[in-house]
């Protein structure tokens, strides 16, 4: 009878099976994962390659796949050819972040070898390093997660590392820490003027003025307001029927960017909005705009057609070309501020189209407006939303506020002995309420 013969370690410890000892001193667990196929685990000490197998005999018992070498990117391909339910743009958008941000580089990685740890460290790495801004990244995160859940569908990972990945950069951008966030602000009151009073009078940008003036006075989003047609403004009744979203998007393949219609962001997004007088006027300029330099809409999308505002060639916007008329705006103003001598002239900041829907919520919660009614004005049908804009815009209006009743007791000796002996630099008694504030006709018929 032949006696057995069992492999010993350095320290004559036994070794069981698929167990060894490398010539660097390490441990390794080489496994059989079927089909002729084997995988290794490694560990300095047997004590933890032994709590390595537990865990590999663990994923065996589950019925965990552990035949298969799949990167997160064949996966997402898995994932694409079986994803329904999404709008054409929103699939389109997925993919177009997927490629972008991940495909690459981290999409490369094996599945299984993906801990929580790296995705946060991945994440960590677009905002800082990329210079990608939080929003992006969650675009990101949505399509990664889904990716990985379908991983733990397949059996390929037990848990998703992309769990609650995000968590820790969102809340170091909250507290202030270090991070490329895209958060709009609003524009303040003299900002807001001056924008208003450049567009009103610059025939460079004359094209531009009714579309900015409508975003600017009803808080629409960009692709509510390009995709709004002329059968959707009510003069009569004063009303404009939001209820559609214009999209300009990549399609893929050799169509490349091209338009669709979409159902609005929310349920709530299908609404009417009583149009301010100069709103009205706006409209107004628009037609007879159109009919000066002979435009007209030469495009259907979806079965859409006579959109509103168009651009030279007879087409709708799109956010980019707003964004980029954003842009010459504020330069071609500032110079003009620059120009015109005046000391510490106000001059208007980069900004986006966001901005003025921003701007516009701002100038509500200014005005006193409740906040359930400018969250049917704005068609979130999240209140939270809505009371982020509230809080934002009603903290720095408190403190405006608080400064004007500061200098009201410097004025009438009610500061507790702590008022100046005389006007200085610091003297708050300049600061009134934003002009404004006390106007009846802002949202009042809203």
């Amino acid at each position: 009878m032949t006696t057995e013969i069992r492999r010993k370690d350095t320290k004559n410890r036994v070794l069981k099976q698929y167990e060894s000892v490398r010539k660097d001193g390490r441990y390794c667990f080489r496994y059989p994962i079927g089909n002729g196929k084997r995988r290794s685990i490694y560990a300095d000490t047997l004590e933890e390659l032994r709590k390595r197998e537990k865990s590999v005999q663990k994923d065996i018992v589950d019925g965990i796949n552990l035949n298969n070498d799949l990167s997160i990117n064949e996966l997402y391909e898995r994932w694409v050819n079986i994803k329904r339910g999404l709008k054409e743009t929103t699939f389109s958008n997925y993919k177009y972040m997927y490629e972008m941000f991940v495909a690459k580089d981290f999409g490369h990685r094996k599945i299984t070898t993906v801990k929580k740890s790296d995705v946060r460290a991945f994440y960590n790495t677009l905002n800082e390093v990329r210079g990608l801004a939080l929003g992006t990244i969650d675009s990101v995160h949505t399509v990664l997660h889904q990716v990985f859940d379908l991983a733990v569908e397949d059996e390929y990972i037990r848990s998703n590392p992309a769990d609650k990945a995000l968590l820790e950069l969102k809340r170091s951008c909250k507290r202030g820490m270090r991070c490329k966030n895209e958060k709009p602000r609003a524009l303040t009151v003299p900002e807001m003027k001056l924008f208003e009073d450049f567009i009103n009078t610059d025939k460079r940008h004359e094209m531009f003025q009714p579309i900015f003036t409508v975003m600017l006075w009803t808080g629409m989003r960009v692709g509510e307001v390009t995709g709004l047609i002329w059968d959707d403004i009510d003069f009569e009744k004063k009303l404009i029927h939001v209820q559609r979203t214009l999209v300009y998007f990549d399609r893929g393949g050799t169509e490349r960017c091209g338009y669709a219609i979409n159902t609005t962001k929310t349920k709530a997004g299908d609404r009417y909005i009583p149009m301010l007088p100069q709103v009205i006027d706006a409209f107004i300029k628009q037609k007879a705009l159109l009919e000066l330099t002979d435009r007209k809409c030469e495009i259907s999308v979806d079965g859409i057609t006579d959109f509103v505002f168009l651009n030279r060639f007879g087409g709708p916007f799109n956010q980019s070309s707003l964004n980029r008329a954003l842009g010459r705006i504020m330069k071609d103003c500032n110079f003009k501020q620059i120009d015109s001598g005046v000391k510490d002239p106000v001059m208007i900041p980069p900004l986006a189209n966001h901005w003025l829907r921003h701007t516009f919520a701002t100038r509500c919660v200014e005005a006193g407006m409740p906040v359930k009614a400018l969250q049917s004005v704005l068609g979130h049908s999240d209140i939270e939303t809505t009371l982020d804009i509230y809080t934002d815009a009603s903290t720095d209006y408190t403190t405006k506020e608080l400064a004007a009743a500061h200098a009201f007791f410097n004025n009438n000796d009610l500061s507790g002995g702590h008022s100046s002996a005389g006007k200085n630099e610091d003297d708050h008694s300049a600061v009134v309420r934003p002009i404004y504030a006390k106007s009846t006709d802002v949202c009042e018929d809203i």
